[in-house]
C-alpha cells in the first residue's frame, strides 16, 4: 500500500531528477477528489494528447472539455521537455482498466493483455500526458523522451518501484492506442537504466486481438443514442470507437464506450467509404448500424476480430 506523495514532494522529486518544471495555476489543489479516492498508488501511466501546440495542450489538460472535466493528468510533458504541473490528486486520465494489469503492476511482473475495463485507474496511477498528435508520424523530440523517462523515474525512485511500475494507457484499457510513436518496452528500458534496476525482459504473452460481438454491438448502436447520459452497455463499443478514431472518422473525445449519435455518424461515414452512394436512411447500407461485412473490414484494418 503506497500513499501518494504530497504535492510538495512530487515537485521536489521531479526537480531532483533534473527536470524543468512549470507550475500552472493552483495545480496543488486542482483535482477530482470529490469524485472518489486518490490512492493507494501503484504506478505511473503515460499518455499522448492528440493535440498540437504546447500552450493549448497544457490548457486542455488543465481544464478538460465537455464530458471530461480537468485535470486530465498531473503533468503535461511538452515537446521541449518541460513538465507542466496542472493538477494533483485524483485526475481524469486513466479511466477504467484491467484488474489483471493492475495486479501485474503491483507485483512488478510482465503485463498480461488488457481485455477488461473493470478497475478504477484514476485512483491508482500518477498520469503524464505528452504533447503529440498520436498519428505515428508526429515526432518525439529527444528532449521530450528524456523528460518522460525522468518524470517516470522520479516517481518510481520516491516509492522504491522499478520500471515495471510504468505503463502506457494502451496497456491498461482495451481500445486505447496511446502512447503511439515509441514503445513502452523501450521506455521502460530507459527508465530501468536510469534507476539502475533494469530487469531481464520477461517473455511476452501471445498477443490476443480484441473480439467484438456483432449482435451486442448492434444492440448498443440501436439503444444508446436515446439513452440519458452516456452509459456503456457493451464494452466492445470502445474497440470499435478506437478503430473509428484511428480511421479519422471520430473525435478522440467521443471515445467513451457509448454508441451515441456521434458514433453512429462516424460508423455511417465508414460505411460510405466502403459502399459509395449507399443510403444513410434507416435500413440503408450506410445508416450507421454495423453489419458483418463493414465490421469485419474495420477489424481487419484496425486489429480486432468479429463474432456473430
Amino acid at each position: 500500500m503506497a500513499p501518494p506523495m504530497s504535492a510538495a514532494k512530487f515537485l521536489a522529486a521531479l526537480r531532483a531528477e533534473g527536470l524543468t518544471v512549470v507550475e500552472v495555476g493552483d495545480w496543488r489543489d486542482h483535482n477530482r477528489n470529490h469524485k472518489g479516492p486518490w490512492g493507494p498508488v501503484h504506478g505511473v501511466m503515460i499518455h499522448h494528447t492528440v493535440t498540437k501546440g504546447s500552450a493549448r495542450t497544457v490548457d486542455i489538460c488543465r481544464k478538460g472539455y465537455e464530458g471530461l472535466p480537468g485535470p486530465l493528468c498531473h503533468g503535461v510533458i511538452t515537446k521541449d521537455g518541460r513538465v507542466h504541473l496542472v493538477g494533483y490528486g485524483r485526475a481524469n486520465h486513466a479511466g477504467l482498466g484491467d484488474d489483471d494489469v493492475l495486479r501485474a503492476v503491483i507485483g512488478e511482473k510482465a503485463l498480461p493483455t488488457d481485455n477488461e475495463a473493470n478497475t478504477d485507474g484514476n485512483r491508482h496511477f500518477y498520469g503524464f500526458e505528452c504533447e503529440n498528435l498520436g498519428d505515428g508520424n508526429d515526432p518525439w523530440p529527444a528532449a521530450q523522451l528524456e523528460a518522460i523517462e525522468k518524470a517516470a523515474a522520479a516517481v518510481c525512485r520516491y516509492h522504491g518501484w522499478n520500471e515495471r511500475s510504468v505503463i502506457g494507457h494502451q496497456e491498461w484499457q482495451p481500445g486505447k492506442v496511446d502512447p503511439r510513436g515509441f514503445t513502452m518496452t523501450s521506455m521502460r528500458s530507459r527508465i530501468g537504466d536510469r534507476l539502475g534496476s533494469t530487469t531481464p525482459p520477461a517473455p511476452l504473452p501471445t498477443p490476443r486481438r480484441p473480439v467484438v460481438d456483432l449482435s451486442q454491438l448492434v444492440a448498443a448502436a440501436r439503444s444508446n443514442p436515446g439513452m440519458k447520459g452516456t452509459p456503456v452497455t457493451y464494452a466492445g463499443v470502445r474497440t470499435v470507437e478506437a478503430a473509428l478514431v484511428d480511421a479519422g472518422l471520430l473525435a478522440k473525445t467521443r471515445l467513451d464506450g457509448h454508441f451515441g449519435s456521434d458514433t453512429v455518424t462516424a460508423y455511417s461515414r465508414w460505411q460510405q467509404r466502403l459502399y459509395p452512394g449507399a443510403s444513410t436512411k434507416p435500413g440503408g447500407a450506410a445508416d450507421g448500424i454495423p453489419g458483418m461485412d463493414s465490421l469485419r473490414r474495420l477489424g481487419q484494418r484496425h486489429g480486432f476480430d468479429v463474432i456473430a
